[in-house]
């Protein structure tokens, strides 16, 4: 299994991170996304004409949108990350990866007009990101009165790692998660999970700041 991949995109990280969590093996294809725009050459869009990466191949598969990538490694390997299959579980998942490609256009947007310039109105796209950021703290907190840790269910499923990296490298589009106690108890959550793997700028639990809801106790 190929996975054409760039060390610093969040959408390969994502999948990256779910292949390490389930214990897959990936041939991985370092892409040269910046500067050198490999993406957009004719062997890539052979493969994907959107001229987006990830890129996985399975054999005669090939999977172009990230969200798809996690829910086929999923299902081939461990189903339950998909869900329990109740009606309403599978529409909890499908909700946050839907929610998941918002990340990706106002997060992701601000992230890379910061780290690469990209062109950008960065004063929208940190005002989305921000309403996304709250949207998040909202859903949280109430899965949390359902006594829920994660976003759809009572454990992990796709629908956390697929908003997990844009959420976590927020801050590199100049947005501060301080004002959000819950989103960092559950990127927590997410860090602590067996099979975690770093990319820059997302460290190891041991590397974070103190719990939110214990740093003011002394």
């Amino acid at each position: 299994m190929k996975l054409y991949d760039y060390i610093l995109s969040p959408s390969c990280y994502k999948v990256r991170l779910m292949a390490a969590i389930l214990g897959i093996k990936l041939d991985i294809r370092s892409v040269d996304f910046h500067p050198g725009a490999e993406h957009r050459g004719p062997e890539l869009l052979a493969l994907n004409p959107a001229g987006s990466i990830p890129i996985l191949e399975d054999g005669d598969l090939v999977l172009t949108e990230s969200s798809a990538m996690l829910a086929y490694l999923a299902a081939n390997n461990a189903p339950e990350w998909l869900g329990h299959g109740s009606p309403q579980e599978t529409a909890r998942v499908q909700q946050w990866l839907s929610f998941s490609h918002r990340l990706t256009a106002n997060l992701g947007g601000a992230r890379l007009h910061e780290m690469l310039l990209r062109p950008g109105d960065i004063k929208a796209l940190q005002a989305q990101g921000i309403a996304a950021l709250r949207e998040l703290e909202a859903g949280l907190f109430e899965r949390g009165e359902r006594g829920m840790r994660f976003l759809a269910a009572n454990q992990a499923t796709i629908a956390d790692i697929a908003c997990f990296p844009y959420v976590a490298l927020a801050p590199d589009g100049g947005l501060s998660l301080d004002p959000y106690p819950l989103i960092r108890l559950w990127l927590r959550a997410i860090r602590s999970l067996n099979g975690f793997i770093e990319m820059p700028g997302i460290h190891r639990l041991h590397e974070l700041k103190p719990d939110p809801l214990l740093a003011g106790e002394k």
